[in-house]
């Protein structure tokens, strides 16, 4: 800058912001002074009052040499002012929400009138008929903004207005309102007229991929100087602010569906495309997130039209994210009333819910059930039901309808009271307050029945006896006996299995119902007392057919003499069972505790039995709980395992499942020392797990030394080849000639090929599935036939060789290798040896887009999804040219010349002979940014050139002169260049593949 010009400048800055006689506009005007006012942090007059006053100024009517109006000339000064204007609102960002907020609508129809005729707009031309994808970016973004303004303000016009206070009346005033009214409705009008046309415009954007442009202060600066230039630079989509397509879409989206949903009012199909708008928004916002500069949606009020959406269209497939409230509104709406009940029963819990809510639905039920639907009737004792616990917990009185309706119990009543109550208060975490609520509740209850059967259904249930005190249920059973001499009540369960008194007779039915649903080992005592009570006839251990006992057990406990243990101890360990097989962990150890109890006075045989399942549920529970986030399991916990497997006690039915659960265990927890040094020699040889397990082990420890100290792990390669060989039988025909029958599940190995997945099944230590993967990976690549091979970390420690190929079962081994890898991506999806066996499996079954996906997987994981170098253990050439093979069978050349670069030594044949290719499916030409190799640029604009394409030969040559590919620059220069496309490059291909 020249001393002048600095001079000029100082002297421009240093000048008062506020001149004395002159009015802001001409003031700004003159002095250029708007950018500088606008960046001040509260400028006053504020921006929108500055479009408001430089556009009045523009519009003002000029009167000629004879009085007359006329309209407002086209001179330099009026075309100024509104290109101020147009600035002002490029300062806003074009955030209709800021101008419809402060501009009335005459001013904001012309603001973005002006922003047409600025961007090129030909005037008379619909913009219906314009294809936006054809139109330079800023003349399509001030088409959207105009359409978009239309159809917000026909629908901001449907709202009512709260009229302003007037006053005092001044006809000036008044005439100048009048004049705004007549001409915001004229142009209503209009906008009315062309909604369709505004809505076809808006879908259309919605189809378009590119990101567009508005205009900015500086664009508007350079139409103002040289209008020829700046078209051709806004053309090239360079020009003006960037919104990104997924702003744009979203916005568009949001102001679509508020226009449908207005129009639904009159056409309620058009509902379906307003929840449509509404959903996609969401999930814009959702991609957007807080990245987005441009795009402002009222999330509340998107929230509320989504729910009044859900309400107004059912839909089947969004029920599960509805609000509470919104699928009310629709089981009523389709007559679905049992799943109104079930809604009302969950909100008890919640209280999200208001009461009035649920009053208002029951209101609308009893009016349904008086005008002639008898099914109603139980409905409505339902949902009052509902309402009335929700009162009782809130503190509230009964309401009249409960007692009316309540009148004349009957079982199905009691019985549905009572399950409402139970499923209405958590008794773990609800406060006293709660629990006093409820218990006086159905002390109430009990007090109004006049049924002794209805007293007892209640005071014996589970509910009932948690929640009053000993107290309260002594008092109640006074209360009762003065009232009926006959009543027997159970007042409390007895601390002792044979002590225990019966209740009150029922009929058998209800008592089976009772033993089906509970967990409580002293109830389900109590009831089997009853039933034998009542009948010697029936064995109840067989009420249910979901209580499973295992066959090794069931025949011991059959075997008991006495019928009322044996109901017992068998429904109590099926229970336990079933509560250990759901992870109801609290409540097995429950059953399996008293079941222990029972059976410590007359067998020790089943006291065993009983210990070796409560050693498991422990197992079950530690790797359920604290175990999942590392924490080791207890010394004692660990000593019983040892002591389960050194078990040698003689006749004790035991369980497969529980020693692979406890060998694996070990090995998960890393008992390696124990497994391989102190396991005593008859575990070995008579529990093959144990055996299983201490090779595992040992090969786990040896791993680390010289491939000579592997002795282990050819142990174990010999083990499991047995496993996995068939065994072959020959059988004549009735030609007389001998055929060869291969057995499946041979039984030459130690176990089973079945027996040894699931055992596999139960690991979770990375080291050992990893030694079990790769043993299988190189037993696979074994086979003769093999085309492409497996690779697998730690392959090298197997044989290399099978003296007998023929007997191993190959087709087995490649399905367990699947259903391996399958199994440990699950357990650990992060683990990169893992995913590229995976992607291995994919290729050598010419799945190469899956394949694709897990070997770029493979380099995300281990090395921060490409942001750090993809280390060379991982990505090895090997893998790479299978990459390359992928690409090139997927028909994606120009892929293939880009990983061609990655290879130790870069393959130019493949390279070159992939580019000549013109039936590519991949992105082509942008890809060239993401080679680092002069040779290949260079033949591909020879390339170019030769076939006369010259758009990509630029492209290509553009590439090359990047000046950090210069071969003169030092070698850690063009390293770093090499490193950044191969990043950018792989994060393009997992975004394409993943």
């Amino acid at each position: 800058m020249s001393a002048e010009a600095a001079d000029r400048e100082a002297a421009t800055s240093s000048r008062p912001c506020t001149p004395p006689q002159t009015s802001w506009f001409e003031f700004l005007l003159e002095e250029s002074l708007l950018e500088k006012h606008l960046r001040k942090p509260c400028p006053d007059p504020a921006p929108v009052q500055l479009i408001v006053q430089f556009l009045e100024q523009a519009s003002k009517p000029s009167v000629n040499e004879q009085n007359q109006v006329q309209p407002p000339p086209d001179n330099k000064r009026n075309r100024i002012l509104k290109l101020l204007a147009l600035k002002v609102a490029a300062h806003l960002k074009w955030d209709l929400d800021i101008l419809e907020k402060s501009l009335s609508v005459p001013v904001l129809n012309m603001l973005l009138n002006e922003l047409l005729c600025i961007s090129k707009v030909p005037p008379g031309t619909k913009h219906v008929d314009m294809d936006l994808a054809t139109l330079p970016p800023t003349t399509a973004m001030a088409i959207l903004l105009y359409n978009r303004w239309a159809i917000r303000t026909i629908v901001q016009s449907s709202f009512p207005v709260k009229q302003a206070k007037p006053g005092p009346p001044q006809l000036s005033v008044m005439n100048q309102m009048q004049q705004e009214k007549e001409l915001t409705e004229n142009i209503l009008k209009v906008l009315k007229e062309q909604a369709s046309d505004s809505i076809l415009v808006l879908e259309a954007a919605l189809k378009l991929n590119k990101d567009l442009y508005v205009h900015t202060m500086r664009t508007l600066d350079l139409l103002a100087v040289e209008p020829g230039m700046v078209n051709g630079e806004t053309e090239s989509s360079t020009a003006g602010l960037k919104i990104r397509t997924e702003e744009m879409q979203c916005q568009v989206c949001y102001d679509l569906g508020a226009a449908y949903f207005q129009q639904g009012s009159t056409n309620s199909a058009v509902y379906e495309n307003a929840r449509e708008k509404f959903f996609r928004t969401k999930e814009l916002i959702a991609e957007i997130g807080s990245l987005s500069l441009h795009c402002t949606i009222d999330e509340k009020r998107l929230a509320g039209y989504c729910q009044a959406c859900d309400v107004l269209v059912p839909s089947d497939s969004t029920s599960q994210q509805l609000t509470p409230y919104s699928q009310v509104h629709i089981c009523l709406r389709s007559g679905n009333y049992q799943d109104v009940v079930k809604i009302f029963i969950e909100d008890n819990l919640t209280f999200s819910l208001p009461v009035q809510f649920r009053q208002s639905v029951l209101r609308e039920l009893f009016q349904k059930a008086q005008q002639g639907n008898e099914d109603l009737d139980e409905i409505c004792f339902k949902v009052c039901a509902c309402n009335t616990v929700r009162d009782i917990l809130e503190g509230r009185a009964i309401s009249v309808q409960f007692n009316q309706l309540f009148l004349r119990p009957n079982k199905e009543k009691i019985d549905f009271l009572l399950e409402v109550c139970s499923r209405s208060i958590n008794l773990e975490k609800a406060s006293d307050s709660l629990k006093g609520n409820m218990a006086a509740f159905l002390k109430n209850v009990c007090l109004g029945l006049e049924d002794l059967q209805y007293v007892f259904m209640i005071s014996s249930h589970e509910l009932f006896i948690t929640l009053l005190k000993d107290e309260e249920r002594k008092l109640l059973v006074d209360q009762m006996r003065k009232r009926s001499p006959r009543v027997n009540l159970c007042i409390k369960p007895v601390t002792s299995f044979y002590d225990i008194p019966a209740s009150a007779s029922v009929n058998i039915g209800q008592l089976e119902h009772q033993l089906i649903l509970s967990v409580d080992p002293w109830r389900i005592r109590q009831i089997l007392i009853e039933l034998h009570g009542m009948t010697s006839e029936r064995q109840f251990w067989t009420v249910s057919n979901k209580w499973e006992v295992p066959s090794v057990y069931s025949g011991v406990i059959l075997g008991i003499k006495d019928n009322l243990t044996r109901d017992l101890v068998y429904i109590l360990m099926a229970k336990g069972l079933h509560c250990s097989t759901v992870k109801d962990f609290s409540h097995a150890k429950q059953l399996f505790a008293a079941c222990l109890e029972l059976v410590t006075e007359f067998s020790p045989k089943l006291r065993q039995v009983m210990l070796n399942e409560m050693l498991l549920l422990d197992i079950h529970t530690h790797e359920a709980g604290t175990g999942q986030s590392g924490e080791r399991p207890p010394s004692d916990l660990i000593s019983r395992v040892r002591g389960y497997l050194e078990m040698r006690l003689p006749d004790i039915p035991l369980r497969q499942v529980i020693a692979e659960e406890c060998v694996a265990f070990m090995l998960n927890w890393r008992e390696n020392e124990y497994l391989t040094l102190q396991v005593p020699a008859f575990l070995l040889q008579n529990n093959p797990y144990v055996k299983l397990g201490q090779l595992l082990a040992a090969t786990c420890k040896e791993l680390p030394g010289p491939k000579e100290s592997r002795r282990t792990a050819k142990d174990l390669w010999e083990v499991v080849v047995q496993i996995c060989s068939v065994s072959s039988q020959h059988k004549r025909g009735n030609d007389g000639r001998v055929s060869l029958i291969k057995q499946r599940e041979s039984t030459l190995g130690i176990m089973y090929r079945s027996e040894l997945l699931s055992f596999i099944k139960k690991l979770r230590e990375p080291l050992v599935l990893t030694i079990i993967l790769s043993l299988f990976v190189k037993l696979h690549n074994v086979r003769e036939d093999i085309v492409n091979d497996i690779t697998a970390e730690h392959i090298s420690i197997w044989p290399s060789s099978i003296p007998n190929l023929q007997s191993v079962d190959f087709e087995a081994v490649a399905i367990t290798v699947k259903e391996l890898v399958r199994y440990a991506l699950s357990i650990n999806p992060s683990t990169h040896s893992w995913l590229i066996i995976q992607a291995d499996i994919y290729f050598a079954t010419n799945q190469y887009s899956a394949a694709l996906h897990y070997y770029l997987q493979a380099g995300a994981v281990c090395s921060d999804f490409f942001n750090k170098a993809v280390p060379p253990d991982v990505y090895t050439d090997q893998v790479i040219k299978r990459m390359i093979k992928c690409c090139s069978l997927l028909n994606c050349h120009t892929q293939v010349a880009i990983l061609c670069q990655f290879l130790r030594e870069i393959d130019y044949k493949t390279a070159f002979k992939s580019l000549q290719e013109q039936n590519s499916h991949d992105a082509m030409d942008s890809y060239y940014d993401y080679i680092w190799d002069v040779t290949i640029l260079e033949y591909l604009t020879y390339l170019h050139h030769k076939r006369g394409e010259t758009d990509k030969r630029q492209i290509a040559i553009k590439a090359i002169g990047q000046t950090e590919l210069n071969a003169s620059n030092p070698e850690e220069v063009l390293q770093l260049a090499a490193q950044r496309r191969k990043k950018k490059f792989l994060q393009a291909m997992a975004k394409l593949y993943f």
